[in-house]
């Protein structure tokens, strides 16, 4: 149960970061301000990146669904999505 307590956690990050990342697009492309952007652009990525590496592993370590699995690696392309997940899904499953 400890990887997917820490993929609930990935999972809220990854979301953060997310929006974070939309904040600072504005901040590039309008205001040409492009140090805000590197940064979160740079932690969102590895996020991601982490996102899909724990939920993976999780998927096969719980045997998830496939239906489910495709669920979780969706939520992470819709902003909020990995917050609905967590808060749905992820902390049921867990207990």
């Amino acid at each position: 149960m400890k990887l997917l307590k820490a993929f609930r956690y990935i999972a809220i990050l990854e979301g953060i970061s997310y929006l974070l990342f939309g904040l600072t697009m504005p901040l590039k492309y309008v205001y040409e301000i492009l140090t805000p952007n590197y940064f979160v652009g740079m932690a969102h990525g590895i996020l991601f990146m982490l996102y899909c590496g724990v939920g993976l592993s999780c998927a096969i370590l719980y045997k998830w669904k496939f239906g489910f699995s495709v669920m979780v690696f969706l939520a992470s392309l819709v902003p909020f999505g990995t917050f609905y997940l967590e808060a749905k899904y992820l902390k049921d499953k867990e207990a």
